[in-house]
């Protein structure tokens, strides 16, 4: 006989809410609101003033006619409104779209237009970018950030200024937890496999989870000190500005990365934990030794990507830091596997122990599954370290799809997984190690670059005849875009010439490093082997996801 568990006892009597990870700053302000939430400069700021600035935010919003499923973009550095922005927005009801502070003015526009944001709220750092971008996008309410660390002598820009508008809205502001966990929180755009960005969509639940994940994986205490040295606009900081709530922890916020600041900083403020991309990592091991001197007790560092080489790998652990190698994408908030380190490879050489620390893992504490498969058969690979196969993701840490592009989100869950379009193997011990690309995605210094976007720029030169972009290893970027160009017959173009050019119609960090001329290798069909030249310039040892 089988039981009746639902009869007599309804649905939901406790009410339960949505997972949200809004809720994470209201327990905080609630438990520990004396304690201290931001250092940055002079400000310090506890839970409690942090969540009633939230709270003003998303009332001034809604005052302003913000409506739910709005999109609010923002153009911040790692400052406290960036961190208040991460909150205060969705408590309207709106979706925070964090913009890439790197990119370049017609990628702005097309995402605040493509995303259709009502508000804007830019540090002073950007003025005369806010100022193109409302001219040029009718109806863009922008609102001025002046920071205390920013410039100074910025004249005056905006429909309003930040302190102003949230002096307008009401500390008590009755926000409320989404209906659903499936409504959208936040909006992120990648490159993609194109010039034109996709907007990726995170869920309510998938942000909670991926920032509780960040807690398990880290074994991260309560009132753990984390210092901003990577970009809250990069997959709205890896879901951080939300762990940190969780765990009542210290934001310690940073406009611009410095090595000699961070050290500074660690030093002062106990530092515990932060992230970075391989390039950050580099630069704080290559920093003079005086620099160095004096740090705290172990401090605990998450890298994405590929992780530093041995020499570099060797001087973070001589400095007393504890690194551990994330993997994920845009489309799984950031992390969304580790390289779960193991006890006995404590007793492996540096080398051996490097090459283990080197795979990109197993999967997130709340995320699904993570799987090598074909992408044909949908069978996984052998776990034989050989076969290769694509990497793909599927449960509660996936994006929502990307926005206005069906048939894309349709492909990208093709077979019921998340197609990262990175190739790798399943090694014997279970742990996925990435081993090529399917996407042209170029990654120099945590920023992703489209190959054929940056070829399309090179087609607009008009002696170009044939034109590849791929990665290049590069010692200080992770790698850098490399041009491989074949003129038309009788041109003497040359590469400083057509780096200028491209310089025209890029962002700087997009713009070909270096450019060999010459006869492109080309199948019979005529489709030039983008292979033969990876081979050419060793980029294989330049994949960083």
């Amino acid at each position: 006989m089988t039981v009746d568990f639902d009869s007599g006892l309804g649905k939901n009597p406790a009410n339960f809410a949505a997972l949200s990870p809004l809720d994470h700053i209201a327990r905080s302000a609630e438990v520990y609101g004396n304690r201290l939430a931001i250092v940055h400069g002079p400000l310090r700021q506890n839970w409690r003033d942090t969540y009633l600035r939230a709270r003003r935010l998303a009332s001034a919003l809604r005052k302003m006619g913000v409506e739910k499923g709005d999109t609010v973009a923002v153009m911040l550095p790692n400052t406290p409104a960036m961190v208040e922005a991460h909150f205060g927005i969705p408590m309207s009801g709106a979706v925070l779209n964090a913009l890439n502070i790197r990119l370049d003015l017609p990628s702005l526009a097309f995402m605040l237009r493509h995303g259709e944001a009502k508000v804007l709220l830019a540090d002073s750092e950007f003025a005369d970018a806010a100022r193109q971008l409302a001219q040029q996008i009718p109806g863009l309410y922008v609102v001025a950030v002046n920071d205390v660390l920013g410039p100074d002598d910025v004249m005056p820009f905006g429909n309003t200024d930040y302190e102003s508008l949230l002096a307008g809205g009401d500390a008590d502001f009755q926000w409320e937890l989404p209906a659903d966990e499936w409504d959208a929180i936040a909006l992120n755009y990648t490159s993609g496999t194109t010039g034109d960005p996709k907007g990726v969509v995170y869920h309510h639940r998938g942000a909670a989870l991926n920032a509780i994940s960040n807690i398990l994986e880290w074994d991260m205490p309560k009132h753990a000190v984390y210092l901003w040295t990577l970009p809250m606009f990069h997959c709205n900081g890896w879901c951080f500005p939300w762990t940190i709530a969780a765990r009542a922890g210290v934001n310690i916020c940073l406009r611009k990365f410095e090595p000699k600041l961070v050290f500074d900083l660690i030093r002062e403020h106990g530092v515990t934990h932060y992230c970075a991309a391989p390039i950050v990592h580099a630069a704080l091991a290559n920093a003079p030794e005086s620099w160095r001197e004096g740090l705290p007790g172990k401090v605990r560092g998450m890298v994405a990507g590929a992780p530093p080489p041995t020499a570099i790998l060797a001087k973070i652990e001589a400095m007393g830091f504890d690194l551990i190698h994330s993997y994920g994408l845009t489309e799984v908030y950031g992390p969304a596997a580790i390289c779960a380190e193991q006890e006995e490879w404590a007793a492996l050489s540096q080398d051996a122990r490097a090459v283990k620390k080197s795979h990109q893992g197993v999967r997130y504490h709340l995320q699904g599954a993570i799987a090598v498969l074909d992408p044909d058969t949908m069978r996984p690979v052998q776990a034989d370290g050989q076969e290769i196969g694509e990497i793909m993701f599927r449960g509660n840490i996936c994006m929502k799809g990307y926005l206005k592009n069906q048939k894309a989100t349709q492909d990208a869950f093709a077979g019921g997984w998340f197609h990262t379009g990175d190739l790798g193997v399943m090694s014997v011990d279970g742990y996925i190690k990435i081993k090529d690309r399917s996407k042209d995605i170029i990654i120099s210094g945590g920023e992703n670059i489209s190959s054929v976007e940056v070829e399309d720029a090179l087609y607009q030169h008009s002696d170009v005849l044939a034109a590849a972009v791929i990665a290049q290893p590069d010692q200080k970027w992770g790698e850098t875009p490399c041009a491989f160009v074949e003129l038309k017959e009788g041109s003497n173009l040359n590469e400083e010439t057509l780096i200028a050019f491209c310089k025209n119609i890029l962002a700087g960090f997009k713009v070909p490093k270096t450019i060999y001329f010459g006869s492109l290798p080309k199948t019979s069909t005529g489709k030039i082997q983008k292979f033969e030249l990876r081979k050419r310039m060793k980029s294989d040892s330049a994949i960083d996801v």
